[in-house]
């Protein structure tokens, strides 16, 4: 991020900084291999706290501001962004809900559908590696009911073990049918991943095409937008490949599947950049857009994961710190 080149090519640059945070974090697998819930929880509630304060500062401040100075609203500045808000969170929703029909109807739990859950890899270790497992390593795989409570459910082994059942098929169909699972899991996982970094991309893209177009939109603001995404997607890199190295993956394999979630943020920052490069007064849906689809992140998926493992109240806390430091970023920086 260079002040002075054009917003396609700072968006460019800005998406593979925020690519090489998640790799970053990615790697640390080649450092923490097990018992390391807590820090990978109060990282997950920092994440928090930066994505919800940027998605104020950086993109919906911007977008009432441009939606207020058009003139063209009126009273009804708010609508604009109020409608891109609700488009942007209805994506993901709508994401997480196809999900499970674009190639694995039979393992539709929600959990597979999140970046930050631990189940697929647990009970890929339950089937196919039978190696020990700590409880403070993984949180214990969760389903929500029809009231989005959560409940802890027994371990995979341990129901099979409960009622005396076996495996009746054959050694080699066993292990064709299980080996072709687990790639369909791994394929699901990365799937879900890249649908939830497109709007971080997008957001990144956005905030700095949108750079010059009110008093708000600036440089600074966009380059912190992208600091705030870059810090948020460092946890989300651990968050992959911890788990799959835990489930007897090696290590640079789950480094590779970690960093994988980062690579489509860059095609989508640059189309964020060129959307609203070429076409001025969609600004405001967009850059509401991208808030609302990274508030809806947070609040479905990361604040969540954080307290499923008994570190509730550090992720709320590490959450307020998180907020606080994205919030001086771009109030003193800004």
């Amino acid at each position: 991020m260079i002040q002075g080149y054009s917003p396609v090519f700072q968006a460019l640059l800005g998406t593979i900084f925020t690519w090489g945070l998640t790799a970053a974090g990615a790697a640390l697998v080649f450092i923490f291999t097990h018992g390391q819930r807590q820090i990978l929880d109060g990282s997950l509630g920092f994440a928090a706290g930066v994505m919800l304060a940027a998605s104020y500062w950086s993109l919906l401040a911007p977008a009432i501001e441009m939606a207020e100075s058009s003139g063209n609203f009126g009273a009804f500045a708010f609508f604009p962004v109020a409608v891109g808000f609700t488009l942007g969170a209805s994506f993901v929703y709508l994401a997480d809900i196809l999900m499970p029909y674009l190639g694995m109807a039979e393992d539709s739990q929600m959990a597979l559908m999140l970046s930050f859950d631990s189940k697929p890899m647990k009970e890929k270790a339950n089937t196919e590696f039978p190696l020990p497992f700590h409880e403070n390593e993984l949180s214990i795989p969760i389903e929500k009911n029809e009231n989005g409570e959560a409940y802890p459910r027994k371990k995979v082994a341990a129901l099979g073990a409960s009622d005396g059942s076996a495996t009746s098929q054959p050694p080699r169909e066993s292990r064709v049918k299980k080996g072709s699972n687990s790639w369909r899991r791994i394929l699901l996982l990365i799937l879900a991943i890249t649908v939830h970094n497109i709007p971080e991309g997008l957001a990144v893209g956005v905030g700095f095409g949108a750079i010059g177009k009110t008093a708000s939109a600036t440089f600074e603001s966009a380059r912190n937008l992208a600091i705030g995404i870059g810090i948020q997607n460092f946890p989300e890199g651990l968050a992959v490949s911890l788990p799959l190295r835990g489930a007897g993956y090696s290590t640079w394999r789950a480094f590779w599947f970690g960093q994988l979630s980062g690579m489509v943020e860059p095609v989508f920052g640059l189309l964020g950049a060129f959307s609203v490069v070429l076409a001025e007064p969609i600004l405001p849906y967009a850059l509401a857009f991208a808030a609302g689809a990274m508030v809806y992140v947070v609040i479905d998926d990361i604040i969540p994961e954080a307290q499923t493992s008994g570190n509730g109240k550090l992720a709320s806390w590490t959450s307020i710190l998180g907020f606080v430091v994205m919030m001086s970023l771009d109030v003193g920086l800004g």
